[in-house]
């Protein structure tokens, strides 16, 4: 197998991660640094090293879903010491992200030590639904929901098409359906149709949704959970 396939299955990053640790030069073969991340392994033979350490790939595989607070940073370690969102995760296994949510941005986050499962759920070209529900400073026009159904430009890109449905209005609260994860992507595409967005939290991934999980709580996902994200 692939290099960076063989590091995701063994939990030692995502296989974008994986990539840019072989590119580094910190990932050796049999004793010798490897820096193509198209490098062959055969998992029962070689003997990989990250950092001179020995890594192997781990059979049993753990898929969590926790609800990320706000005021922690979406990351195994954090450089500046913040709360990280393994700080509610009491599991003994090494499991990572699938993705990002914004250090002031709540709700749904999935976790796991499945490599393969993290690379299709964040590959842009799979268009998983992500909903958020945001409020607003003021309400979208029929304009600005044209807007998002059209894709807004950001940083010289346009964005997918995505949605704008209208929840309530006072407080304004809107919901929000996208199916990329550029950074900070819904406060920017307020931003752009003249919106500030005051609270935002993920409600759901695909089919999979919050429910009754409180804030700063986590589960496992159930079996059909787990099949369904493997469908995707």
């Amino acid at each position: 197998m692939r290099l960076q396939k063989f590091l995701a299955m063994a939990q030692v990053a995502s296989r974008r991660k994986s990539e840019e640790l072989i590119f580094s030069g910190r990932v050796s073969v049999n004793g010798r640094t490897v820096t193509e991340a198209g490098t062959k392994v055969d998992s029962a033979s070689d003997t990989v090293c990250v950092d001179g350490r020995e890594v192997n790939i781990c059979d049993e595989r753990i898929y969590v879903m926790l609800h990320k607070p706000t005021g922690c940073v979406t990351t195994v370690n954090d450089q500046f010491g913040r709360k990280s969102v393994m700080d509610y995760i009491d599991i003994e296994e090494r499991i990572y992200p699938v993705g990002r949510l914004d250090y002031d941005t709540s709700g749904l986050l999935l976790l796991t030590n499945d490599g393969e499962l993290t690379y299709r759920l964040t590959h842009p070209k799979h268009n998983i639904d992500k909903t958020y529900i945001a409020i607003v400073d003021r309400e979208p026009t029929e304009a600005d929901i044209k807007r998002f159904s059209e894709g807004i430009m950001l940083d010289g890109r346009r964005t997918a098409p995505a949605r704008i449905d209208i929840v309530d209005t006072d407080p304004v609260t809107i919901e929000i359906t996208i199916h990329e994860g550029r950074n900070r992507q819904v406060r920017k595409m307020c931003e752009a149709i003249g919106c500030r967005v005051l609270r935002l939290k993920r409600t759901a991934v695909g089919e999979l949704t919050l429910g009754g999980l409180k804030k700063g709580k986590y589960r496992h996902l159930t079996e059909r959970e787990i099949a369904y994200l493997k469908e995707l």
